[in-house]
């Protein structure tokens, strides 16, 4: 994968998270749906996006260095 492209896609999946974290905090009703088991899959859905947003940023500045 092109090194900007990494940087780039690396640092959309760690914005969107980030401003989908504040966004509900702002808009607490929108983000509740009453179970755990929702809250539990949201969580590990904004920790992976952000991971793998941090992994493709690691990629990008590796590549840089080559």
């Amino acid at each position: 994968m092109n090194k900007w492209l990494e940087l780039l896609v690396g640092l959309i999946l760690v914005i969107v998270p980030i401003w989908v974290w504040i966004a509900s905090l702002n808009w607490g009703a929108f983000w509740n749906f009453g179970s755990a088991a929702w809250l539990l899959l949201k969580g590990v859905a904004i920790w992976g996006i952000l991971l793998i947003g941090l992994l493709f940023i690691m990629l990008g500045i590796s590549d840089l260095k080559e």
